[in-house]
């Protein structure tokens, strides 16, 4: 397709060493990457026929030039992130928010795409479980960047008295302004000793978790793998 050659010309235009081209080269990638800029509309004759003689150009200039099999593959590598960039709809995270009170609470929820996972961990400092649980967490807001994980004193809440000692750590699920799952005293829920793994695989019980994320594209060797 026409839109796709004319992509993968501006991109070897970028990809190219201009300084060690010659001035003949330089000016042949760049009408490459815009053929039919130089000639109006009305000009139908000569700009097929610089269209074909291009095409000659093009052919010479490729088959002279030895790292063009480089040049693909970085254009395919390139492709295949924008494919995965247009793929990945919503807002990103990557990490474990702190909520400092309740205002902020509500605004987490509330102010929300509807279509996103809000986990929040309400937590005391020196209740048991509640720092493996945070450390569970931010393990997960990395591998599941599409879920927003948030954490918040039960005492900063505002609703302190709702949340004793014995009821922590919960966790709170929420997807649309609307409470999902309420897990009190979670850490009851696994070994005495628990990591990121076993949260994960709790979560994936009840459904609250996407699918996991495909693996960045830049560490996809390209030598290896073909584009279909």
């Amino acid at each position: 397709p026409k839109g796709v050659i004319n992509d993968w010309r501006k991109f070897k235009l970028e990809s190219e060493d201009k300084d060690s081209l010659p001035l003949s080269k330089k000016e042949i990638l760049r009408q490459m990457s815009s053929p039919h800029r130089s000639f109006s509309k009305d000009d139908k004759d000569t700009r097929e026929r610089f269209c074909r003689k291009m095409s000659m150009q093009e052919y010479e200039l490729i088959n002279d030039e030895k790292e063009d099999e480089s040049c693909l593959q970085k254009y395919r590598k390139r492709c295949m992130q924008d494919m995965h960039q247009r793929l990945s709809f919503g807002p990103k995270y990557g990490y474990l928010c702190e909520l400092q009170n309740g205002e902020q609470f509500l605004e987490a929820i509330e102010k929300e795409r509807k279509n996103t996972t809000i986990i929040v961990h309400i937590y005391e400092d020196g209740i048991k479980g509640c720092d493996a649980l945070n450390s569970s967490l931010t393990c997960l807001a990395a591998e599941y960047s599409t879920v927003k994980f948030c954490k918040i004193k039960a005492s900063n809440t505002g609703a302190g008295d709702r949340f004793s000692d014995q009821v922590l750590p919960t966790l709170l699920v929420y997807k649309g302004g609307e409470l999902l799952s309420n897990f009190i005293s979670v850490s009851e829920q696994f070994n005495e000793e628990f990591f990121a793994v076993d949260v994960e695989s709790f979560l994936n019980e009840y459904g609250l978790l996407p699918e996991r994320e495909l693996p960045a594209l830049g560490n996809v060797n390209t030598d290896e793998q073909d584009v279909e």
